[in-house]
C-alpha cells in the first residue's frame, strides 16, 4: 500500500478547506468522521459508488481536512481536528456542529 501525501499543517489553505466542504457528500463523511473518530474505507454510509467516494477523500485529504493511515489492509480515515484547530481556529467545530 502506497503512503499517501498530507499538507503540513502551515499548507493548509482556507479556500482549499472551504471548497472541499462545499460539498454535500462530503459534508456527510465529515459528519460520519465527527461522529466515529475514524472510519475504514469500506465502511462510510454515502450513497455513492466506491470510486466516487475515493474521489471525495481524497479531496478532504489533500485539502488538509482528513488523515489517512494504514490500518492493516485497509486504510483508516480520521478528522485532522487538532491541526486543523491550530490553523483555523473554530472552523471545523463550527461546521460539525451545523451537521447536528
Amino acid at each position: 500500500m502506497r503512503a499517501l501525501q498530507h499538507p503540513d499543517v502551515g499548507e493548509i489553505q482556507l479556500a482549499a478547506v472551504l471548497n472541499a466542504l462545499a460539498d454535500p457528500v462530503r459534508l456527510r463523511i465529515v459528519a460520519e468522521l465527527t461522529r466515529s473518530g475514524g472510519i475504514v474505507c469500506g465502511q462510510f454510509d454515502v450513497p455513492v459508488s466506491m470510486s466516487t467516494l475515493s474521489h471525495h477523500l481524497k479531496v478532504l485529504r489533500e485539502a488538509g481536512v482528513l488523515r489517512v493511515t494504514p490500518h492493516g489492509s485497509f486504510r483508516r480515515h480520521e478528522l485532522r481536528r487538532d491541526e486543523m484547530q491550530r490553523r483555523f481556529p473554530g472552523l471545523l467545530d463550527s461546521v460539525t456542529s451545523a451537521l447536528g
